[in-house]
């Protein structure tokens, strides 16, 4: 063994030992093995498909209920823009001639980025959940959980995304170290009922609500954190500087944006999963397997399961190991190591089909 693995195999020892280290590095390795980081740029990229559609209803609505006072149709239009890193500084909304068409035009294709984002949060969040396929919900509550995520978690969300936006500076619309804290007091409150009822709605009902409670609270607190210092970044560091954003820049900007709010949200999901679940210590440098790395397994593979009449089962690459090696501790007690029914089948085709299925 050179001094590399020596050195991992130490590493992972340590890990293992140690609670403070091995939880989060379970859930880093769980986020990888769930491919959370495409399952985020999904969700990334329906909010942004869904963006534009919503600042052209915001414009038309604003023409409509502030049509005799541009002033205030200006404040509020700049304070929602601001909200979005670069936006504010490079998009200039004016009103729009027909504004019947645009508030149509606006409306169904928010409708589409956010049934997007609805149905790439569902899927995020079952995965992560490890919900095997024929247990998720399907059409019609599939089309009704979207509905319900669109229609209460939505303007929630944009209600603690705004709340946000002022602890933090954007707008200058709070004077006072008082009344920032109890903006960030309240969205922060806000924010945390808002994740718990989109995990609930997201998530198939075999999750108990209570243990997604822990997921919506980390969540809460890194938007939180995420959000003010946007704010703050925004309101008082980029106010004046433009030449930071581009046409391009403003799209690339908004990308990873929402991007890193989606990773952060799956993040908490895994953190909250591996702590109901019980999922660590894990094996950095396997074999062998600690038991929560077979556990851990076991589930991804249920995951896939799309039949309730189809079991999926785990069996060891190496059922019959050599004449007086010791067993393999990474395999459970009742591991199927041994058993004659999980003989390879005969390769001849005569014996095909012999083969044991689970």
């Amino acid at each position: 063994m050179n001094i590399v693995k020596r050195l991992l195999r130490s590493a992972d020892r340590i890990q293992q030992d140690r609670p403070w280290l091995g939880f989060p590095v379970a859930a880093w390795k769980k986020f990888g093995d769930d491919h959370a980081g495409n399952l985020a740029a999904l969700i990334s990229y329906y909010a942004f498909a869904s963006l534009f559609p919503l600042l052209l209803v915001l414009v038309t609505v604003l023409d409509i209920v502030l049509r005799h006072d541009a002033a205030l149709r200006h404040r509020v239009l700049t304070s929602a823009l601001k909200q979005y890193p670069g936006i504010g500084n490079q998009l200039s909304l004016h009103s729009l001639p027909g504004a019947g068409l645009a508030l149509v035009i606006g409306l169904v294709g928010t409708f589409l980025g956010a049934r997007g984002v609805a149905s790439a949060v569902q899927n995020a969040l079952n995965a992560a959940w490890e919900v095997p396929f024929f247990r998720r919900s399907s059409f019609p509550w599939s089309l009704l959980r979207n509905l319900g995520l669109i229609g209460l978690v939505g303007p929630a969300a944009i209600a603690t995304i705004f709340l946000s936006g002022i602890a933090g500076g954007t707008g200058h619309l709070l004077t006072g170290t008082g009344a920032h804290l109890a903006a960030l007091a309240v969205s922060l409150v806000l924010n945390v009922g808002v994740f718990w009822l989109a995990f609930r709605l997201g998530t198939a009902r075999e999750i108990a609500t209570r243990d997604l409670r822990l997921g919506a609270i980390i969540a809460a607190v890194a938007w939180q954190a995420l959000q003010y210092l946007a704010g703050y970044l925004i309101g008082h560091k980029l106010a004046t500087d433009s030449s930071l954003y581009g046409a391009f820049g403003v799209v690339l900007g908004l990308l990873a944006w929402f991007y890193l709010q989606a990773q952060i949200t799956l993040y908490a999901v895994e953190i909250n999963v591996v702590q109901v679940r019980g999922l660590w210590p894990r094996s950095l440098a396997p074999p062998p397997l600690t038991p929560q790395d077979v556990r851990a397994h076991e589930l991804y593979a249920l995951a896939g399961q799309r039949r309730a009449d189809l079991l999926i089962t785990l069996h060891p690459v190496n059922p019959h190991p050599a004449a007086g090696s010791p067993p393999d501790p990474s395999l459970p007690a009742d591991s199927p190591a041994g058993d004659p029914s999980l003989e390879p089948a005969d390769e001849s085709p005569e014996g095909s089909g012999q083969r044991s299925r689970g």
